[in-house]
């Protein structure tokens, strides 16, 4: 359970480092495409990705990741700006609903009345989330609309873990050379915005982002490769792993939240916590059964 705890942790870093951007006036977005620069820095380093013929893979996949990482990078440091890291959290935890529905409505897939509650539980969850009141926070007021980038957030990620799990269906290019090379089409069309932006003057390039952006991509990376691991050594109860991880981000998110940045929750939206935490357990539970 180390490398849950782990990865966890790594998550969780990712929100409080995207919180502070704004604080330091670090660049978000050059912060973010550097973070690729060193995401595909520590793939080649740790999961040893083999290069070899490419003409079999599944390209259209690659591309449509590459880009949608970064734009939805972009949207969850609005939404944790805005809306806070516990609502992001739990939106972002909350997505696994998407790929389980689609598995129905796109696969054949016959619903359980386990998944059924737990979908119920979920979208429950997320309506009680939502920042309904506009809410002043200390350097800015929220926008009205704030509830749209967690929902931005929701269907992003639904959209990422469908195609990450047709990636690793696909068995003709091994997974880590396919997540590298996800992450240099992120770097790329990272680059080619930070040109535009740069000739247009919209941005200055400064070594602080840089930096911000590679210890984001560390923190990202780590994410990934804990996760990993955390299946790899927990091979026979996946489940565990899965509902391990959810739960803590949220609970952990929560704690940094309220305790660390003073979010301000309701009643409702402490509710909307503990049906996602249900949520999870209950589909957790369904797929041992």
């Amino acid at each position: 359970m180390l490398y849950v705890f782990l990865s966890i942790c790594c998550s969780v870093i990712v929100s409080i480092l995207l919180k502070l951007a704004k604080r330091y006036q670090i660049d978000v977005f050059q912060a973010i495409t550097w973070n690729y620069s060193m995401a595909i820095l520590l793939t080649w380093v740790f999961l040893k990705p083999q290069i070899q013929s490419l003409q079999s893979a599944p390209f259209y996949i690659y591309s449509l990741l590459g880009f949608l990482l970064p734009t939805l990078f972009v949207v969850i440091a609005a939404s944790v700006r805005f809306t806070g890291i516990v609502r992001t959290e739990i939106a972002q935890r909350l997505s696994l609903f998407i790929p389980i529905i689609a598995a129905f409505l796109l696969f054949d897939e016959k619903p359980t009345t386990l998944k059924i509650i737990g979908i119920v539980l979920g979208f429950a969850a997320i309506l009680c989330s939502i920042p309904w009141k506009r809410e002043r926070y200390k350097t800015q007021r929220a926008p009205a609309n704030s509830w749209i980038y967690l929902f931005v957030v929701f269907l992003g990620m639904g959209v990422i873990d469908i195609l990450f799990k047709q990636m690793a269906l696909f068995k003709g290019v091994p997974y880590a050379t396919s997540l590298l090379l996800v992450y240099v089409i992120s770097f790329v069309i990272g680059l080619l915005g930070l040109v535009y932006l740069f000739a247009t003057k919209k941005a200055k390039f400064s070594w602080p982002h840089i930096f911000f952006g590679w210890i984001l991509g560390i923190a990202n990376f780590g994410n990934i490769l804990f996760y990993l691991k955390a299946h790899q050594a927990l091979a026979s109860s996946p489940s565990i792993v899965f509902s391990a991880m959810n739960i803590g981000v949220i609970v952990l998110g929560s704690v940094v939240g309220l305790m660390v940045f003073k979010e301000k929750l309701t009643v409702i939206n402490k509710i909307g916590i503990a049906l996602a935490i249900a949520a999870i357990v209950v589909i957790s539970y369904s797929n041992i059964l």
